[in-house]
């Protein structure tokens, strides 16, 4: 039998396929938008070759399949959702458009920001209001309401997301007004505040709201499409997908939630990552890239656990949106091997971060680009071999790669080679801002953590990346070319279930917080208790809440001991975690001020058996070894050891400058650094003390 796990991407589509000996297959394919399953099919089918087996055969013998795909980030991004209406509260109808407040850079008087996820013209208000203490100051006026509805259906809204002020507080009126568009729009989907995301900020409530609503139509029908293929192909095993809570979850509740499905694909990265350096018995804080063809996403696992923020913005950090729900934390710029070069009107050489995607692709792809690409570099500088280039089965144009570049290396007056090196160089660049964003800011010194990398274009400057960060060690594992997939195959089931009550420890209402506490629980249990029906029995249990120094602004999001479940009274736990986490983050913490206590949440995972992966390494004196031209950064031309990587012994030394070429993924060893095949099979880099 085989669990096999999927990683759609903007560029190409990561199939990961295990067996019940653990060994691991890696199929690879052009992501295909117009039709998911025809590129999904088609890495699936890359990979039963790889086993000997047909697709028929392997989709039939497939137990569970975990699938992930960037089409709800991709669809948020480019506003390709559902035409959605948003119903607020009489006189609230701007949350959308003023957002947090603030921006990045306070002397950019005129900040460019996007427009409300919902337009203004779509947006409308209800009669009601709810108090902060829950009682009805207005009551729901049905007939104004019944309006607005009609309203809707003649201007053809295709969802509706329903947010009212303090509807965390008491959701009578929102679930009113779920039953009304129910009875008066049958079919319209909708999304409930209170349901989806009970915090007490009114934007990140609303936008989480809006954006489930929007992704509905659209989800549900690919999720549907996506099971009526597979059922089609013979699969009849168990269908999850990726959630961007770092875990899996079933079909048809992913359909009910389909924003959990943004940033899903990379939220996989760091389960990959954890498995990765436990099995090589190195630390456990760890710094996880995921370099794409349009992309490179950066997360972290600090402590042996996965960082978790509700800051996630798609678009532009308080100029985009906001999903407003616990995900994975991961940084994502505009710096794949897609990534578009090109020259500023001040004559400077830019990268990203427009990207040539899959379609057409770079010059290279020899599918109509004409831009210059950092895969057009690499081809250029001879990192990739046009005949191998996954593993042979796309021929690539150097020709191509080479014109792409020549129109920008006469600009600047440098040569091809030295054009394509500062391409290379300058997506680097890019790449470490992105790792130091995400690390220094959380108080982690790159030098002291473990770099995994991943993504087919990782290995083309991973290593000059972590020598520039002074990185200790760096895993690049067999799987790196579709690390996100790799991570599906350590997941777990995992839902969040989340509330808002607000106190103080100086005035601790201790009734309020159980009372939540217990209601998160009696949710979590429901949960299990259908889990329990599909077979599954193992569960474990996190609390976390998010507070802040009284008369601060922002909230830090911690985690308690379990124990807080049942008590939800150990002041003392709560003012020492929070304290030494404030102090570790900004350097300083205030043992004398009250601590106030916003939102909780309750973190369920259910256990999934797991593979226990194997590589059984080629014997000695087996080695495929050929010399090439490759040109390096302050080196030139020189002649280059490329090895196929899949004749590599375990155990075996590789000395830079060299080349490894992996079916999925290319590793550049520059001069002067030094590596090794582990025997877990991962390419381990070290840098010296």
């Amino acid at each position: 039998m085989y669990r096999i796990s999927v990683d759609t991407g903007g560029t190409f589509t990561d199939v990961v396929v295990t067996d019940d000996k653990g060994r691991l297959y890696i199929g690879k394919a052009l992501t295909t938008p117009e039709r998911s399953f025809s590129g999904l099919s088609a890495a699936i089918a890359n990979a039963a070759d790889q086993i000997g087996i047909t697709f028929e055969t392997l989709m039939a013998e497939t137990r569970l399949l975990v699938y992930g795909t960037t089409r709800a980030t991709n669809a948020i991004i480019e506003r390709k959702t559902a035409k959605t209406a948003l119903l607020v509260t009489k006189g609230f109808p701007d949350t959308l458009i003023y957002r947090n407040g603030g921006k990045l850079n306070s002397s950019q008087i005129n900040a460019a920001v996007s427009p409300p996820f919902v337009p203004r013209h779509l947006t409308f208000e209800i009669p009601e209001r709810i108090n902060a203490e829950g009682g009805v100051e207005r009551a729901l006026d049905i007939d104004a309401t019944r309006s607005i509805l009609e309203e809707l259906k003649v201007r053809g809204v295709e969802a509706i997301a329903v947010s009212f002020l303090w509807s965390i507080a008491n959701p009578t009126h929102e679930r009113g007004v779920g039953k009304m568009i129910e009875a008066m729009l049958p079919g319209v989907p909708y999304t409930l505040s209170s349901e989806l995301n009970p915090v007490i900020r009114e934007y990140p409530r609303t936008s989480s709201t809006a954006i489930d609503a929007s992704l509905k139509p659209l989800m549900q029908t690919h999720l549907s499409a996506i099971r009526t293929d597979m059922n089609a192909a013979g699969f009849k095993g168990e269908l999850l997908v990726s959630a961007s809570s770092g875990g899996v979850m079933h079909i048809e509740d992913m359909a009910l939630k389909p924003i959990y499905m943004a940033k899903s694909g990379p939220a996989m990265a760091p389960l990959a990552g954890i498995a990765y350096t436990q099995s090589e018995g190195l630390k456990d804080d760890i710094i996880i890239v995921d370099t794409g063809g349009t992309t490179f996403d950066v997360s972290l696992i600090r402590a042996g656990t996965v960082k978790y923020s509700r800051d996630t913005w798609i678009g532009g950090q308080l100029s985009g949106t906001l999903l407003g729900i616990a995900t994975v934390d991961i940084r994502s710029v505009g710096a794949g091997g897609g990534s578009i070069a090109w020259i500023d009107s001040g004559g400077l050489l830019r990268v990203g971060p427009r990207s040539a995607g899959s379609v057409p692709g770079p010059a290279c792809y020899g599918k109509g680009g004409t831009f210059p690409t950092v895969t057009d570099s690499a081809v250029a500088l001879g990192y990739i071999d046009p005949d191998r280039f996954l593993g042979g089965r796309m021929k690539l144009d150097k020709s191509a790669a080479v014109a792409a570049i020549t129109p920008i290396a006469r600009s600047i007056g440098k040569s091809v080679e030295e054009t394509a090196a500062a391409i290379l160089k300058l997506a680097s660049e890019t790449m470490i801002k992105a790792i130091e964003d995400i690390t220094i800011n959380d108080g982690v010194h790159p030098a002291d953590s473990v770099l995994v990398a991943g993504g087919g274009a990782a290995g083309l400057n991973i290593l000059s990346i972590a020598k520039s960060l002074n990185s200790k060690s760096v895993i690049i594992p067999k799987t790196a070319g579709a690390i996100s997939a790799s991570g599906g195959q350590f997941s777990d089931v995992a839902i969040d279930f989340s509330g808002s009550c607000f106190t103080s420890t100086d005035q601790y209402e201790k009734d309020k917080v159980q009372a939540l506490l217990s209601d998160l629980s009696a949710r979590a249990d429901e949960f299990e208790s259908d889990l329990k029906r599909r077979g599954i029995s193992n569960f474990t249990r996190r609390v976390y809440v998010q507070a802040r120094y009284e008369r601060q602004q922002f909230e830090m999001e911690i985690e308690l001991p379990i124990e807080w479940i049942k008590a939800g009274e150990d002041l003392t736990v709560l003012r020492e975690i929070y304290d030494t986490q404030c102090k570790r983050l900004y350097g300083f913490s205030r043992a004398d001020a009250p601590i106030e206590t916003i939102t909780w949440r309750l973190r369920v995972v259910a256990d999934l058996p797991q593979p226990e992966v194997t590589w059984t390494g080629p014997k000695e004196g087996s080695m495929d070894i050929r010399t090439t031209k490759a040109y390096f950064d302050g080196h030139g031309l020189v002649d280059t050891q490329v090895y196929n990587g899949t004749t590599i012994p375990l155990e075996t030394l590789i000395e830079g400058p060299a080349i490894i070429e992996e079916p999925t993924t290319t590793v550049v060893v520059d001069p002067g650094i030094t590596g090794k095949l582990s025997a877990n099979g991962n390419y381990i880099f070290s840098f010296g003390a």
